[in-house]
C-alpha cells in the first residue's frame, strides 16, 4: 500500500473516532406568560443580520454573539415592544466575551424586562456553552 494510502485510512479513522466538535452557543432562556422557551444564538461575523425572536404576540428578543473580530467580541442582548408602528427597543445588554457562568442563572443573572404601555413581564437569563 502506498504511503499517500495509508495516512489517508489512518487520517480517516483519527477523524471517526475523534469526538464531535460541538459549536459554542448562548441559550437565553425566555419567560413571558407562564411559559418559557430556549433561544440559541451561535456566532455571528457580523450583527446586521440578526433577526430577532418573536415572544408570543408583544415582545421581541434578539441575540447578537459576535466572537470575531476580538475587538468587537461580545454578546449583546435587545427586548422589543412590537407595536403597531413597529419595533421599539425597552431594554439593551452588553457583556464582554468569553462569560463565565455563575451556579444559578447564567452569566446574565435573571433579569425582568417591563414594557411601560401594556404592563407586560418579560423575564430571561442566559448562559454561554
Amino acid at each position: 500500500m502506498a504511503k499517500t494510502t495509508k495516512f489517508a485510512l489512518a487520517l480517516a479513522a483519527f477523524i471517526a473516532a475523534s469526538p464531535p466538535v460541538q459549536a459554542e452557543i448562548v441559550a437565553c432562556h425566555v419567560t413571558y406568560g407562564g411559559t418559557t422557551q430556549t433561544i440559541v444564538a451561535t456566532p455571528v461575523d457580523s450583527p446586521y443580520g440578526v433577526a430577532p425572536v418573536a415572544i408570543s404576540s408583544y415582545f421581541l428578543f434578539r441575540i447578537v454573539f459576535q466572537t470575531q473580530p476580538a475587538d468587537l467580541a461580545s454578546i449583546k442582548l435587545y427586548t422589543y415592544a412590537d407595536r403597531d408602528s413597529g419595533p421599539v427597543i425597552i431594554h439593551q445588554a452588553s457583556y464582554t466575551y468569553p462569560q463565565t457562568n455563575a451556579a444559578v442563572n447564567g452569566f446574565t443573572g435573571l433579569n425582568f424586562v417591563y414594557e411601560p404601555l401594556r404592563d407586560s413581564e418579560l423575564q430571561y437569563w442566559c448562559e454561554q456553552k
